[in-house]
C-alpha cells in the first residue's frame, strides 16, 4: 500500500498548496456566522443602541460578508487545481507503472491474476485510489478545519455550547466508527466482484462467434447476471449500511441544534448571551457536525482507496519470474539447439517435453510434426523464452536463452501463431508493429512474401484500411497473412511459424514456402504444422510423440524409417502425391 502512494511524492507541493488553499476558503466561511451575528445584534435589533437598528451596520457587514465569500471562492478554486494536478498525476503514473509491470510479467503470471482482474485494477482500482487524493487534501482539511475552528469559535460565544457539542461529539463519533468497521471489509469484496464481472464480460466479447455459432447467449447471459447480481448485492450491502448512517447522524445534529436554541433561550434571558449569539452557535454545531459526516466519507473513501492500493501493489510488487541475463550476446546467427530439455507448465505437475535433444543449424528448414497435445508449440515457445525449461538448456547462438538481455534475445526470433493476434489501426500499423518506422516499400515486400497483397491491394484503402478490434473485420486466412508479414519485417535470425498457415489454401500456403526461401534463404525457418504438405519440403522434420523427438529426419527419409510419420502421410494424402 506505502507503495502505491508513494507515487504521491513528487506533487507533495501541489497537495500542500491544496490544503493551505482549502484552509483559507474554511476560515473565510468561519468568519460569516460571527458577522451574521453582528448584523443580527447591532443593525437589526440595535442592542447596544437602544433597540434601534443601524442599516449601515447591515449593508457595510454585509458587503464585508461578500467579499469573504469571493475570497472563499478563489481560494476553493485554486485548491480544485492543485488537487486535480496532484490526483491526476498521480493517477497517471500509478497506471502506466502497473502497466508496464502487466507488460514485463510472464504468461504464467499474467494467468495467475487473469485478464478481468488486471483491467480492474488497472480501471477502477486507479480511480478509487486517486479519489483519496481530493479526499485528503481538500474534504480532509475542509472537514478538520470546521471541527476544529467551528469549536474554537463556538466556546468563544459561550461554554455552555460547547458543553452541548461535547454531548454529541461521541453519539457522532460513535455511529461513525461503528458503520465504518462494517463496511470496511466489504470493500475488497467489491473489487473481487467486479473482477469477476470484467472476466465474463472479456471472455464474452472475445468469444462472441463461438457463443454465438453455439447458440449459447442465454446460458452466457445468466452467467453475467450471476456474476452482476453478486457484485449488485456487495454494493448494496455497503450502501444500505451508510444509508442508515446518515438519517441517524442527522437525527443527532438536529437534536443538537434544538439544545443549542433551548440553553440559547435561557443564556439570553440571563443577558448572557446575544440572539445573533446563538444563531452564529447554530451555523457552526451545523459546520462541526457536519464535518464530522464528512469525515466519515473520507474515512470511507479511505477505507475503499486502501483495499485498492493493496490490489495495485500486488501488480507492483509482482517481479517478472523471467530475469534479464547479462551475458554478451554473439553475432546473430540463427542457430537453435535444445540440450536434455525438460519441461513442464508453471504450477502443473505434469511434464509435457522429455530430454528433448535436437540442433537447427543457421539457414535451416525444420518442420515439427506431431499429435495434438504432443508439446509442439511448448517447444518452440522455449525459443523466444516466454517459458523457462525445467530441466536442461535452450541454446541461441551457443548461448543459454536465460543469458541473453530477453530483449536481444526477443529481437533475434520472429513468431507468428496460429491465432492471429491483431490490434485496432490500419493494416499498416499492425504489419509494422515487426519493425516500427518501416518505408512503405518494406510493407508492400513483406505482404508480398507473406502472399497478402492479394487481399490488400484488392482494398480501397489498401495498407490504410482500417482493422476492427482483434481483426474481427478480416477473414481467418487473411489475419494470418497479415500476422506472417509482421514477422517476415522483422527479417529476424530465426523465424518461427507456429501452425500459423492452418487457414490458408494447399497453393497460397506453397507460394508463401516458395517466397519465403527466395527472400530470406539464410533465415533459420521453424515451421510447426498439422499438414504434411507444409512441411515436406523443409530440410528435416522433427516428429513428436508424447513430449519426446522420435524421429528426424527429411520427407523421404521419415517415409522409409518412420511408421507415424508414414501412418499421417496415409491419413492426409491417402498414399498418392498430391502437392508437387
Amino acid at each position: 500500500m506505502k507503495r502505491v502512494f508513494s507515487y504521491l511524492k513528487p506533487y507533495w507541493l501541489y497537495c500542500i498548496l491544496a490544503m493551505l488553499a482549502m484552509l483559507g476558503e474554511v476560515s473565510m466561511d468561519l468568519l460569516q456566522p460571527g458577522l451574521m451575528s453582528r448584523i443580527v445584534d447591532e443593525g437589526v435589533l440595535g442592542l447596544s443602541n437602544g433597540g434601534v437598528g443601524d442599516l449601515q451596520i447591515v449593508l457595510t457587514v454585509g458587503v464585508q460578508m461578500i467579499g469573504l465569500v469571493l475570497l472563499g471562492a478563489c481560494f476553493g478554486v485554486l485548491c480544485g487545481v492543485f488537487t486535480n494536478i496532484a490526483s491526476q498525476s498521480f493517477s497517471n503514473d500509478v497506471r502506466k507503472d502497473c502497466f508496464r509491470r502487466v507488460m514485463d510479467l510472464s504468461f504464467e503470471q499474467t494467468d495467475r491474476f487473469s485478464t478481468g482482474s488486471l483491467v480492474t485494477r488497472l480501471t477502477n482500482d486507479v480511480t478509487q485510489v486517486q479519489n483519496v487524493v481530493p479526499g485528503i487534501t481538500r474534504g480532509g482539511m475542509r472537514s478538520g478545519g470546521f471541527f476544529v475552528g467551528g469549536i474554537l469559535c463556538m466556546l468563544g460565544l459561550h461554554l455552555s455550547f460547547g458543553a452541548v457539542i461535547a454531548c454529541a461529539l461521541p453519539l457522532v463519533l460513535g455511529t461513525v466508527v461503528f458503520f465504518l468497521r462494517r463496511t470496511a471489509p466489504i470493500f475488497s469484496k467489491l473489487q473481487e466482484k467486479l473482477d469477476r464481472v470484467n472476466s465474463v464480460m472479456q471472455e464474452n466479447v472475445s468469444g462472441a462467434r463461438v457463443v454465438k455459432a453455439y447458440v449459447q447467449e442465454q446460458r452466457e447471459e445468466t452467467r453475467f447476471r450471476d456474476a452482476n447480481q453478486e457484485l449488485v448485492d456487495t454494493q448494496l450491502r455497503t450502501l444500505d449500511l451508510m444509508a442508515c448512517m446518515s438519517p441517524i447522524l442527522n437525527i443527532i445534529l438536529n437534536t443538537a441544534v434544538v439544545m443549542i436554541i433551548y440553553v440559547g433561550g435561557f443564556q439570553v434571558q440571563n443577558g448572557t448571551v446575544t440572539p445573533g449569539n446563538v444563531m452564529a452557535a447554530i451555523t457552526y454545531s451545523a459546520q462541526i457536525l457536519n464535518s464530522v459526516t464528512g469525515m466519515a466519507m473520507i474515512f470511507q473513501n479511505l477505507t475503499r482507496g486502501t483495499a485498492s492500493a493493496k490490489r495495485l501493489a500486488e501488480v507492483l510488487d509482482t517481479e517478472p519470474s523471467l530475469k534479464d541475463g547479462a551475458a554478451e550476446p554473439p553475432a546473430a546467427a540463427g542457430q537453435v539447439e535444445f540440450r536434455n530439455v525438460s519441461f513442464r507448465y508453471p504450477g502443473q505437475r505434469e511434464t509435457i517435453l522429455h530430454n528433448v535433444n535436437l540442433t537447427v543449424r543457421p539457414g535451416e528448414t525444420l518442420g515439427i510434426m506431431g499429435a495434438t497435445g504432443s508439446g509442439k508449440t511448448s517447444l518452440v515457445n522455449l525459443i523466444p523464452r516466454f517459458y523457462d525449461c525445467a530441466e536442461g538448456e535452450v541454446l541461441v547462438d551457443g548461448v543459454d536463452v536465460r543469458a541473453y538481455p530477453l530483449q536481444e534475445l526477443r529481437g533475434r526470433v520472429s513468431v507468428a501463431l496460429q491465432k492471429s493476434e491483431l490490434f485496432r489501426g490500419t493494416i499498416a500499423d499492425n504489419i509494422a508493429i515487426g519493425r516500427p518506422g518501416a518505408a512503405p516499400a518494406e510493407l508492400t515486400a513483406a505482404a508480398e512474401t507473406a502472399q497478402a497483397m492479394e487481399f490488400i491491394s484488392q482494398k480501397r484503402e489498401r495498407f490504410d484500411t482500417e482493422v476492427a478490434e482483434r481483426g474481427m473485420s478480416l477473414s481467418g486466412g487473411q489475419k494470418q497473412r497479415i500476422a506472417i508479414s509482421r514477422a517476415v519485417l522483422k527479417t529476424a535470425p530465426i523465424l518461427i511459424l507456429d501452425d500459423s498457415t492452418s487457414a490458408l489454401d494447399l497453393k497460397t500456403e506453397a507460394d508463401l514456402y516458395a517466397a519465403l526461401n527466395r527472400e530470406a534463404p539464410g533465415t533459420t525457418k521453424i515451421i510447426v504444422a498439422q499438414r504434411v504438405a507444409s512441411v515436406r519440403k523443409a530440410d528435416r522434420i522433427a516428429i513428436l510423440e508424447g513430449g519426446t523427438i522420435i524421429a528426424c529426419a527429411p520427407h523421404e527419409e521419415l517415409m522409409k524409417t518412420c511408421g507415424v510419420y508414414q501412418e499421417i502421410y496415409r491419413s492426409q494424402l491417402k498414399g498418392s502425391e498430391q502437392v508437387g
